[in-house]
């Protein structure tokens, strides 16, 4: 069964930390060194300065100075927070999301209740298992999928979800908003909708088998579970993007693959591309000398795997389809791989026969900003 619980949450207290937007950043994982600059520039309680410290030594003496000096307030009781994020995704479109926080019950992927479906690095967990060690707080929540046509979670949370928010953010396009939800029986009917759950992680892999990793060697009820969001792959804004490779050097396209000119911009090719079935593996190769369709005829396998057995060699990735062009016209890369993004059922396929795709095969637009809400262990 999927464990779902309510939690005391940790919450910056705007009187003392100065506005919620100066605080927030987005993951980690996607933070360049100039954007970290950039985050820490805005406040000095700015989140960048635990989720990438200079040392985990450091993340934990500022923790336990904020906590100390009230920047950093724990709830007086358990609560689920209803979560509305408002944003302008790669495509230009406005799009709304809406989940909730709360905590999962931390298993092995053995177990076959919470499942991964992307692949990670040993280094990337090492350093975050470093992290929650010197901290003992999970500073950024995990995103987790659920299925739940009937909606049950949003009909008991949502209307309860009035008035102003308790927390409100913004970063470039996007807005997130934040209600504490306490009513025992709302709690109580998503946990209930939730429980024979299998729940997937469209983003936070790494932060999870961490999570795993902690609490097989700290053993204690509070390192058992973490924070996460969960959203429902029925509700509405729940969006994947593509993420567009771009490479030096572009590998050899010979094999089973057909590769076709195609005549026109980027655009048009990527257009083309859309019409192309799902149901076997196809891309678009930009050069400056134009672009091509390839596609693997009759192979079933996603779109990625084919593309990372061609052997790509240190690829720069982009969810931005014209960032990944510019960079091909402007000289500072042969070509770009562009791609269309999976299917919510594609990823569920994955995970659901154990499998798991190559990294950056999803892109969960927007990345859940770290800030909003903490929980400690």
């Amino acid at each position: 069964m999927a464990e779902v619980r309510p939690f005391r949450a940790v919450h910056y207290d705007e009187r003392k930390s100065g506005p919620a937007s100066d605080l927030v950043a987005p993951p980690y994982d996607v933070i360049s060194p100039q954007e970290r600059e950039q985050y820490l520039a805005r406040s000095p309680y700015n989140v960048v300065r635990l989720i990438l410290p200079d040392t985990p030594d450091a993340a934990a003496r500022l923790w336990h100075e904020w906590r100390s000096d009230g920047v950093l307030a724990a709830e007086p009781e358990p609560a689920l927070w209803w979560l509305r994020e408002d944003y302008e995704g790669p495509d230009g479109n406005r799009h709304r999301r809406e989940g909730f926080f709360g905590l999962v019950g931390v298993e092995p992927y053995e177990r076959g209740i919470v499942r991964p479906h992307e692949r990670t690095h040993a280094e990337a967990r090492r350093s975050q298992l470093e992290l929650v060690r010197a901290v003992r707080a999970n500073l950024s929540p995990i995103l987790l999928l659920y299925d739940d046509a009937a909606q049950r979670p949003r009909n008991a949370l949502a209307p309860l979800a009035a008035g102003d928010p308790f927390f409100e953010a913004a970063d470039g396009s996007s807005t997130a908003r934040i209600w504490r939800v306490t009513n025992p029986e709302a709690i109580a009917e998503a946990q209930s909708a939730l429980a024979d759950s299998t729940l997937v992680i469209a983003d936070g892999h790494h932060r999870y088998e961490t999570a795993v990793a902690f609490a097989a060697e700290d053993r204690s009820p509070e390192a058992q579970v973490m924070m996460a969001v969960f959203a429902n792959t029925d509700g509405e804004g729940l969006v994947i993007f593509p993420t567009h490779r771009v490479v030096r050097e572009l590998p050899d396209l010979n094999g089973n693959l057909r590769v076709t000119p195609v005549g026109g911009s980027p655009q048009e090719a990527l257009a083309r591309l859309g019409d192309i079935d799902q149901g076997h593996a196809a891309f678009v190769v930009y050069r400056r000398d134009g672009a091509a369709l390839v596609e693997s005829p009759g192979d079933d396998r996603l779109d990625t795997v084919v593309l990372e057995q061609l052997g790509v060699q240190q690829p720069v990735y982009t969810p931005r389809a014209e960032e990944a062009v510019a960079l091909v016209d402007n000289g500072e890369a042969e070509a770009a791989f562009l791609l269309r993004p999976p299917t919510i059922e594609q990823v569920r396929a994955v995970a659901d026969a154990g499998g798991t795709m190559p990294q950056k095969s999803t892109y969960f637009y927007p990345k859940l900003f770290s800030g909003l809400l903490f929980h400690e262990l």
